[in-house]
């Protein structure tokens, strides 16, 4: 058995973290329960609702203390700089008997004396470095290079990242691992049920659907100029957009998006649903013609993945890591032009009953699958990392 150490990934601000994290312990303890037991370390500052699906889990411990707190975070970046490692973390993992550590956004030192398996999710700072702050740039590609010199086993989402990682760092080349993540469907969802969902958000019977969190890069503001040429062209196109309404890198994003709605007139084609609960997002993804993700920059989409477990059509900005991800599932346009999105938006089609349930076979015995295969490389990469030390 491998104790793997955890420390609470994203929260409010990104939530595809925090679900990335609860997805892999989930995982972990429905198939790798008699090889690896997760053990995730939350700080005294994060809320009970936040750690109860983590503590619900058999297998899985839980470990509260104030050494993880958010507060603390900087303290013990530069303890472990300065001195090698972070003691009283170091202790604490020594003490819940650790045998691997997985980083994310931190540094746990040199010193640490434990393999340490690091995940980069993303280069989106090198790729879009517009959108972040000299401060969080530097931060986050100071914090990938010293996790590199440190000899971390280095964790990528996709072919795609390990090309851009070995690119902008070739001193990872040799330390880098793919592990694409993937999450198990959810059990058949009734064609009524969901569109009883959609009904609650009064949703009309055709939409696409748009569910990422309003982060400058995910693109919101060309599905407006697409759904106006449509308009332009006579059709009239429904998209439903759900996430978290704050980017905390720029506050006014929202509100422009917001305000490009209420100028162009499109409160009925770009329908604003917010933060709807996790247990909506499937139902209204069935219920959808198609879902829609414009991202100018992806690690690994989660609504990409959980799209496809679904069995719904994708429609796709035309990255390199889509391509990987969806092949052929996916309509793909221009993520510059939205006269190519307006094109791809009226690829979507109303879907029959009959259809949409063949469709979620398929795409469940295909998510089946994904799932091994990442439990299975997750797991290869864990006892990697062990077995290097133990050599």
């Amino acid at each position: 058995m491998i104790n793997i150490g955890f420390t609470m990934i994203g929260g409010r601000n990104w939530t595809g973290g925090y679900n990335y994290l609860l997805n892999l312990a989930t995982l972990l303890t429905r198939y790798r329960k008699d090889e690896i037991r997760p053990v995730i370390f939350f700080g005294t500052d994060v809320e009970e609702a936040e750690i109860a699906p983590f503590a619900s889990l058999e297998g899985v411990k839980v470990v509260r203390n104030s050494l993880f707190n958010r507060s603390r975070t900087v303290q013990s970046l530069l303890l472990s700089v300065a001195t090698g490692s972070d003691r009283s973390i170091r202790i604490m993992f020594n003490e819940q008997q650790i045998n691997v550590v997985f980083e994310v956004a931190q540094f746990f030192g040199f010193r640490l004396g434990l393999p340490t398996i690091a995940w980069f999710p993303d280069f989106q700072h090198r790729y879009l470095p517009h959108l972040f702050s000299r401060f969080a740039y530097w931060k986050r590609d100071i914090g990938f290079r010293l996790q590199i010199m440190a000899d971390r086993a280095i964790m990528l989402s996709s072919e795609d990242s390990k090309r851009s990682c070995e690119h902008f760092y070739p001193a990872a080349r040799g330390h880098t691992h793919v592990v694409r993540f993937a999450v198990p469907p959810k059990g058949k969802i009734d064609y009524g049920v969901a569109r009883a969902i959609a009904d609650n958000y009064q949703l009309p019977e055709n939409y696409i659907f748009l569910p990422n969190q309003f982060w400058k890069h995910k693109n919101h503001l060309l599905v407006l100029e697409a759904l106006k040429i449509l308009r332009e062209r006579g059709q009239e196109i429904t998209v439903a957009a759900s996430g978290n309404q704050s980017d905390p890198r720029d506050p006014t994003y929202f509100p422009s998006v917001k305000a490009a709605i209420e100028d162009a007139g499109l409160d009925q084609n770009f329908r604003l649903l917010g933060l709807i609960p996790y247990q909506d997002l499937a139902p209204l993804g069935v219920a959808s013609m198609a879902l829609l993700n414009p991202s100018l920059f992806e690690g690994w989409s989660t609504t990409v993945e959980e799209a496809l477990s679904w069995g719904v059509p994708l429609i796709l900005s035309d990255l390199d890591v889509n391509r990987e991800q969806a092949g052929e599932a996916a309509t793909y346009f221009d993520r510059h032009d939205a006269h190519s999105l307006a094109d791809a938006l009226t690829s979507a089609r109303p879907r029959e009953a009959a259809a949409i349930e063949a469709s979620e076979d398929l795409g469940q015995a295909m998510s089946n699958e994904r799932v091994l295969r990442f439990v299975s490389d997750f797991t290869s990469l864990v006892r990697h990392a062990h077995n290097q030390v133990q050599q």
